[in-house]
Order: C-alpha cells, then structure tokens, then sequence
C-alpha cells in the first residue's frame, strides 16, 4: 500500500465559522470543515513549528509555502464532518438529511456592531451577524465532534500526527473561535464506510449508486445530480497581503450532490477536492485551477 489511512476525531470547543457566503449583513458558515481550511490550519502549525525549530518566527508566506506544498503532496484528506458520541463511537450528522433539524440543532450566530463615542451609538453600517456551527447541540447541549479521514503517504516524514492537537480552524481566531481537540485517530482502510483504494498514486474513493459526495467535486463524465458552485478562497502572498489574493479553483459539485451511475471512483486530490478517476487523475495532487 502507497496510504495508509485514519479516521480522526476532533472535539469542537468553541464556534466554528467556515466563510461560505453572505446574506445580508450575515456571514453565513458551511456546515463542515472543508478541505482547504484543514489543509490551511495543518499547513500553519507545521511551519510555526519548523520555523520554532530554528528560534525562528514565520511571518511571510515564503515560509508557510514549502509546508503547504509538502501538506498536499504527502497526505491526502477529506473534509470533516459535525458528529455526535454514540455509545462508545461517534455518529455522523449529515447536514443534507434533514437541513431544517440540522440548523435548529447545530447553527447559532452571533451579532455585533461598531459603537460611535461619545454619542455610545451604534455606528452607521457595522451591524453584522457570524453564523457558527455550536460545540454543543442546541436543544441537548451534546458535545459536537468533526469526523473526517487522512491518508499519509508511505514516504510522509512529516510530523503531522504532533500537529493534530494543536489545530484551530475557520475564522475569527483571534477570538477563539476553532478550537479542538484531538480524541482518537485510528488507523482505517474506508472513509466514511465507502471503499478507498490505497494502492496508486493518489488515494481513490468508491461511491456506490444514489449516495453523495462528500467533497467538492469537479464536474467531469460522471453521471451526478446535484448543485455546482465557484469554489473561491483567499491566500496570502508577500507581495499583497494577507487574505487579499482569490483562489479561484473552479466550478465545483457540492458535497451531498448524488452519484446516479451504479458507482463512482473518484481521486483524492489537493484541498481534499474530487476528481472522478482517470489515468492522469493519479498525478499526485493533479492541477486543481484551470
């Protein structure tokens, strides 16, 4: 085998906001932590640490460059999913089973504005609302988990596994919004009860007839039913700043869309974004902009 594979389990700790879009005056959140946002948090801490290594501090995207290209190339992953504790295991909770009951259940936000002083007024056109996935169910106040899987290379020397307990994900950071923890990481040979083929260049993921992807997913000849959007994020670059360069990666298939083929093989690719299985989709990490 070329991967070996683990199921990881994080507990959430505090709000997480996955920036999706907004509506309004509110920043709506995706309800999963997306492959990019895994790929970024892991991606910092391993050159936070490297840099820390030499008494050194990182601070341009020169050094977080080299960290993000090994992330991509040695491990492949999926995205994270919200899950509840059941018995001694976790169950996931898909939020395209029921949107109405997993919105009451898991999204809360939160409001805040500018005050104007002396006048102790509100400020004209700073009111602003974040949507969150809650650590705790709404209704029972359960713990919330994210579930998700990762596959390593045989090859991977890097120290990934020291990283995943120091992970914070998403959005609003600096106020402690994203935090985890890591509660198990178990070796597995499937992602989400869907067969993984470990054997090739990049990992690659059966789908059986009528189940739903669970990535975004590029949209080749695949027999699919489902919506598409722009997939687009911001980077960092020296030479604009942070967050003011677009990552526009392409029209994408969004997770929950269904597989109408009797099955589906799909490659593993950077970002942990789909790519229905071909001979050049086995390129490690294979071209995910246009």
């Amino acid at each position: 085998m070329n991967w070996i594979g683990y199921r990881i389990v994080f507990r959430l700790h505090s709000p997480l906001h996955i920036g999706w879009r907004k509506a309004g005056n509110v920043q709506v959140t995706r309800p999963y932590l997306t492959g990019r946002s895994f790929w970024g948090a892991l991606t910092e801490r391993l050159a936070r640490d490297t840099a820390a290594q030499k008494g050194q501090k990182a601070t341009t995207s020169n050094d977080y460059h080299e960290s993000g290209h090994q992330v991509n190339e040695y491990l492949a992953f999926t995205y994270f999913y919200p899950a509840l504790q059941s018995g001694n295991d976790y169950q996931v909770v898909w939020p395209w089973d029921d949107e109405r009951t997993f919105r009451r259940r898991f999204l809360s936000s939160y409001q805040s504005t500018a005050l104007v002083y002396p006048e102790h007024s509100a400020a004209e056109g700073s009111l602003h609302e974040i949507e969150f996935l809650s650590p705790h169910t709404l209704d029972t106040a359960d713990p919330v988990y994210l579930i998700g899987y990762v596959f390593a290379h045989k090859d991977c020397s890097l120290p990934w596994h020291d990283a995943l307990t120091r992970l914070q994900f998403g959005g609003e950071r600096g106020y402690g919004w994203g935090k985890t923890e890591l509660v198990s990481l178990e070796k597995t040979d499937d992602a989400f009860s869907c067969t993984v083929d470990c054997s090739g260049r990049r990992p690659v993921i059966t789908v059986p007839q009528d189940k739903r992807l669970l990535a975004h997913t590029k949209p080749d000849q695949a027999m699919i039913a489902g919506e598409v959007e722009p997939l687009v994020g911001r980077e960092w670059h020296t030479n604009n700043g942070a967050g003011q360069s677009l990552s526009f990666t392409g029209i994408m298939y969004v997770p929950g869309s269904r597989v109408l083929s009797e099955k589906q093989r799909f490659t593993m690719g950077n970002f942990g974004i789909w790519k229905v299985h071909t001979k050049s989709s086995c390129r490690a990490g294979f071209p995910t902009r246009p």
